[in-house]
């Protein structure tokens, strides 16, 4: 029931972003017909058909994707119609005239009632170009449903967030309809109405075919909502794992302190991982008597990056007084599930104690968890007492390790207080992001999860095209140049000379990179603002702005020192064979 009303909530607050803007003509334009006749079936068939569409999605299958794609095309010929029937009634019910056996007669002409079947047309095709804005909370809903597949629980979710958006929207046809019925009563302005609701649903119609309605709007959206719903989630009490996670749009602040631990189940089993470094297999009746930091994680992963050094240091601390910490990787990308690529990677990070290889992600789906990194703390009875996700509050993580320590009869080192500050200053990927800097978001390059693509016609999927950079970006804006193949996850480029430009504002640039052939480097330069990037080098960059993708992972290629400004980054590759995943700041 928490998680219906927190995505009932996050649906509300959609409202307030400039993502509902392309439906809205097409919700006021029948404000002054009877809401039970009207409203309600256009508004219930929007979140209805949302939820099935969204569901489908998780399943991954291309026919899906495929029929989704055309239903929106059929979508977007049947609102055009609607749109002409309010500009030119007569046409528009000649043309909807192999339709009105299925709806009903789409009459808009003013003071008509309007069917219910039209309206419920309506709300299909609506609900077909919906295209919110995940922020935050349907961020989380959504990468769940990408991780566990459709279900109950997810399209219930899903259900939950279309419902909450049909709420306010259905304030805000009421308060909209009497507006209306005002100034026909007083300023005869009901043709002037219609007329502008046509010419405004004609727009929303164009909007949606170019693609604006995820890419501008979407980036309008970071400003509106998101933050007022990451403070939704940060205000709750005592939250609970959500039935969604976002592969690195993670929540950055911690759980709100409790004044006790309370038992929230028990150790499941670590049986089902591909493989163990560090360690033989571990399982949990061996493990009993030892407190047990769980930590999942990926190596690409930036807030996973950042947040290992406190688990080392806490491993390097409480190891020797009955801490056990286990590592349980949990790939986002396909080459993490190479065991070599992460073995090399635990060893270029220093991880040292056991890692489970969790490729079919069995030990994380016992754990039911959502998040990359996720800490769970177990007790010496094998309870799990706590958990944390994401990045942020690691003085009271540790706290937790001592308070189970403690209650296990373990002597603690010097029984001092927590080390709330690290030993030494932070470098390269591990140092903590300038928050008050960020502002833009993890970017995915690959067609499945790719936004605010700004190369003309926008991305061909899985086959091989010219792609071009315009002139000008806008923030969080990025762009292909060059021959590429974009598939699901990457984008693999065919010829010497490509380019991948980002407009971003923030401390810190990553690129997730990867060579195509192994023991085959791809050699890259890079600019900032059209320059070599000198002092803003990242550490995998020269002051000339060389470099080579040697191995798979998570590139760091800018760093700016002293004022973070809004900058154009532009990486040239001079040789073809690399796969470019996604960008990530800090």
């Amino acid at each position: 029931m928490f998680l219906l009303l927190l995505a009932y909530l996050g649906g509300v607050l959609t409202i307030l972003s400039p993502c509902i803007l392309p439906v809205l003509p097409f919700v006021f334009a029948r404000a002054d017909r009877p809401f039970l006749r009207s409203t309600l079936p256009l508004l219930a068939g929007m979140a209805l058909m949302f939820a099935a569409v969204a569901s489908l999605a998780a399943v991954g299958s291309r026919w899906v994707a495929q029929a989704n794609q055309a239903g929106r095309w059929i979508a977007l010929a049947v609102m055009a119609i609607f749109a002409l029937a309010l500009l030119w009634p007569a046409l528009a019910n000649r043309l909807l005239s192999p339709l009105q056996r299925l709806g009903g007669r789409l009459d808009a002409s003013a003071g008509e009632g309007g069917g219910v079947g039209s309206a419920l047309l309506i709300g299909v095709a609506t609900g077909l170009l919906w295209a919110p804005c995940a922020g935050p909370i349907l961020g989380l809903i959504l990468t769940g449903a990408a991780l566990q597949g459709a279900s109950v629980g997810t399209s219930g979710l899903l259900l939950a967030y279309a419902l909450g958006a049909a709420t306010s929207l259905a304030l805000a046809v009421w308060i909209g309809g009497r507006v209306f019925a005002t100034l026909k009563r007083h300023l005869g302005a009901g043709e002037w109405i219609r007329r502008a609701l046509g010419v405004a649903a004609l727009l929303a119609v164009v909007a949606i075919a170019m693609g604006w309605d995820t890419g501008v709007l979407t980036r309008l959206s970071t400003v509106s909502t998101a933050r007022l719903e990451q403070g939704l989630l940060d205000t709750l009490p005592a939250r609970q794992p959500a039935a969604g996670g976002s592969m690195m749009m993670m929540m950055m602040a911690g759980d709100a302190a409790r004044p006790a631990l309370p038992v929230e189940g028990t150790l499941p089993s670590l049986a089902g991982a591909s493989g163990w470094l560090n360690s033989p297999p571990l399982d949990a009746q061996a493990l009993r008597g030892k407190v047990v930091l769980v930590d999942f994680w990926t190596y690409s992963c930036i807030n996973c990056l950042r947040a290992l050094p406190h688990v080392r240091q806490w491993y390097e601390r409480y190891r020797d007084h009955g801490l056990v910490v286990i590592g349980v990787h949990a790939p986002e990308f396909a080459f993490e599930r190479d065991v070599r690529n992460v073995q090399r990677a635990v060893e270029d990070l220093g991880v040292t104690w056991p890692v489970a290889l969790d490729n079919d992600f069995a030990i994380w789906r016992r754990f039911d968890n959502r998040y990359w990194p996720a800490h769970y703390f177990i007790d010496a009875r094998g309870r799990i007492r706590a958990h944390h996700f994401g990045e942020g509050d690691y003085e009271g993580s540790e706290r937790i390790i001592r308070q189970l320590l403690r209650e296990a009869g373990n002597t603690l080192p010097g029984d001092a207080a927590p080390a709330a500050t690290m030993s030494a200053a932070r470098g390269g990927v591990e140092r903590a992001a300038d928050m008050g800097n960020l502002r833009s978001p993890e970017t995915y390059i690959g067609h499945a999860r790719a936004e605010n693509v700004a190369s003309p016609g926008g991305l061909r999927a899985d086959r091989a095209f010219d792609y071009t950079v315009p002139a000008a970006l806008r923030l969080n804006q990025w762009a292909l140049g060059g021959r590429w193949i974009v598939g699901d996850e990457d984008a693999r480029l065919q010829q010497a000379g490509g380019r991948i430009a980002f407009r971003f504002h923030a401390r810190d640039l990553h690129l997730v990179l990867a060579p195509e052939a192994a023991g085959k480097p791809v050699r890259f330069k890079v600019r900032i603002d059209g320059h070599a990037p000198g002092a803003m080098a990242g550490g995998d960059v020269s002051a000339d702005g060389d470099g080579q993708v040697d191995g798979n992972r998570l590139y760091q290629l800018i760093r700016q020192n002293g004022e973070v400004k809004e900058r154009l980054f532009e990486i040239e590759f001079l040789v073809p064979g690399v796969r470019a995943y996604a960008f990530t700041f800090g």
